[in-house]
């Protein structure tokens, strides 16, 4: 979408909702500048995208006979693309061109928050590569993603930030009953397939079966068939059976939801890992681009194991994406939220090093997440959220979860609820179970002092033998919240969405915090 077309959908939205975050019950409009001035930038900074994926693919034949440049540089061309893609994205489009719903200030920032966490992945890609080809290849994208960073934060800074979190009235009550609750773009439609019986597919667009007695024999043939840019919701049902293959959903994939045959029933599996040559967020089994995706009774693994180091079973950049009552396993590097907005409910996440990691903004609740045996000398750190910008609306939120240990761990590796990655990262554990084998101390240090002023870690209303706060850290980032209205904040209602579909839905909720 041209420029002109894109800031004209800010405005409109600034108009028609009385400021972005109306969610919120705010009223300021979102721009802090004249129009034109935030239009320039836009057209700079897609214009400085395309230099770098025009620089990037110069590259690319020159490395072919280069299995870790080939893979680095393939990873920076899709991710400026994928930055491309979002900056120039529509922010507000009809119902029937955008069955997610309305954008708001929220939406926007974590769409140029896209900006500001590619460049940097497309960097990390390159770590370790040392070829006489290499120095020249480094400088030539870099000085390019530079450039693109610096705009993304001029861009970030032209947008009022969000108030500070103001809870509902209606904040921790329970309505009609007691089933299954989700964000506000799940719609009611693809409600009734998330809850509905493991095995339940009657609605499915496509069936894939190892056995040959479905459409496809593989998923990944699945995913290249569903059609792209779709405003309706395509559904996948994937038999039982173990799926040895590595599956990549696009940007263009909108809106697929797959449903397996349960737990440890349909299983994707694979072990690429950063040891054979794979980027951190190449090696990963699953990953997926596309907006609107939602995954259901499936396990995703990596089985590299952990003298692999970094190994992802399932990445995300999926914005208003659900992955309900999945398995994500592996060890380091387990689950990547890499970017958007993403909600996991009743999941099994367990790893060791790292093993919830990302930029992503996410929501985890009543999950089981497990910390598994690493090896002799590390550490388990459940958390490694990786926000690096004040303004940045990214974190991790873990709620009605159940944090624990296997067997074999306990007493042989010290495990922690989270580490910082980057300078803001931003993490709270409340109303959740913490076991025993959580350090007294809670939290670990990444490099010595770095960062532990700047993050913001924090716990609420937990409890277990893990849960004690006489022990934890005393780093300046660190914080009890004794306050609901600071807890509210990393609701499902606050972080990720907003109250808008609270008393529309007719389906039982949970707006904020329990009673």
């Amino acid at each position: 979408m041209a420029a002109n077309s894109f800031l004209k959908c800010l405005l409109l939205l600034c108009f028609v909702s009385g400021g972005w975050a109306s969610d919120f019950g705010e009223s300021a409009c979102t721009l802090k500048v004249p129009a034109a001035k935030f239009e320039a930038a836009v057209r700079s900074t897609a214009a400085q995208l395309r230099e770098v994926i025009t620089t990037v693919s110069k590259f690319a034949d020159a490395a072919s006979g280069d299995f870790r440049l080939s893979t680095a540089l393939s990873d920076c061309h899709d991710l400026m693309d994928f930055s491309l893609d979002l900056l120039n994205s529509t922010m507000l489009t009809t119902n029937s061109q955008n069955p997610n719903g309305n954008y708001g200030s929220a939406d926007m920032k974590i769409m140029v928050c896209g900006l500001l966490v590619n460049p940097r992945t497309c960097r990390e890609g390159f770590d370790g590569i040392v070829t006489k080809n290499t120095t020249l290849v480094k400088k030539s994208i870099f000085t390019g993603l530079d450039k693109v960073v610096s705009s993304a934060h001029k861009l970030i800074a032209m947008v009022n930030p969000n108030s500070p979190p103001t809870p509902s009235k209606k904040s921790g009550r329970k309505l009609i009953g007691d089933s299954e609750k989700f964000p506000d773009w799940v719609k009611s439609d693809d409600r009734k397939l998330l809850q509905a019986a493991v095995g339940n597919t009657t609605n499915a667009d496509a069936v894939v079966a190892a056995d040959g007695t479905g459409d496809f024999t593989t998923v990944k043939e699945a995913i290249e068939a569903a059609p792209d840019h779709s405003n309706k919701r395509y559904v996948i049902h994937i038999k039982k059976g173990v799926y040895k293959e590595y599956v990549e959903i696009n940007k263009k994939k909108w809106n697929i939801m797959i449903i397996g045959d349960g737990i440890d029933s349909t299983v994707i599996s694979g072990s690429h890992n950063k040891v054979d040559g794979w980027t951190t967020y190449r090696s990963a089994t699953f990953g997926v681009k596309g907006k609107g995706f939602i995954a259901r009774d499936i396990t995703f693994e990596n089985t590299a194991g952990p003298t692999k180091i970094q190994a992802v079973a399932f990445r995300s950049d999926s914005d208003q994406s659900v992955v309900y009552r999945c398995a994500i396993r592996g060890y380091q590097d387990t689950l990547y939220s890499h970017c958007m907005r993403q909600f996991y409910r009743e999941c099994r996440i367990s790893g060791t090093v790292d093993f919830i990691c990302g930029h992503g903004t996410a929501v985890f609740q009543n999950c089981q997440i497990t910390a598994r045996k690493a090896l002799p000398g590390q550490k388990n750190t459940i958390t490694a959220q990786s926000r690096e910008y004040i303004l940045d609306p990214s974190g991790f939120s873990i709620q009605f979860c159940n944090i624990s240990a296997e067997p074999d761990s306990v007493g042989s590796t010290q495990t922690y609820l989270g580490r910082p990655w980057k300078r803001y990262s931003r993490t709270v554990v409340m109303q959740s179970y913490i076991s025993g084998a959580v350090r007294p101390e809670g939290w670990l240090e990444w490099n010595g002092s770095l960062y532990l002023d700047s993050l913001f870690y924090g716990e609420y209303n937990n409890y277990g033998p893990g849960s004690g706060l006489t022990g934890r850290v005393k780093w300046p980032g660190y914080h009890v919240l004794n306050d609901s209205a600071q807890a509210y904040g990393f609701t499902v209602a606050r972080l990720i969405s907003g109250n808008a579909w609270l008393p529309s839905t007719g389906v039982t909720y949970t707006a904020g915090l329990a009673n």
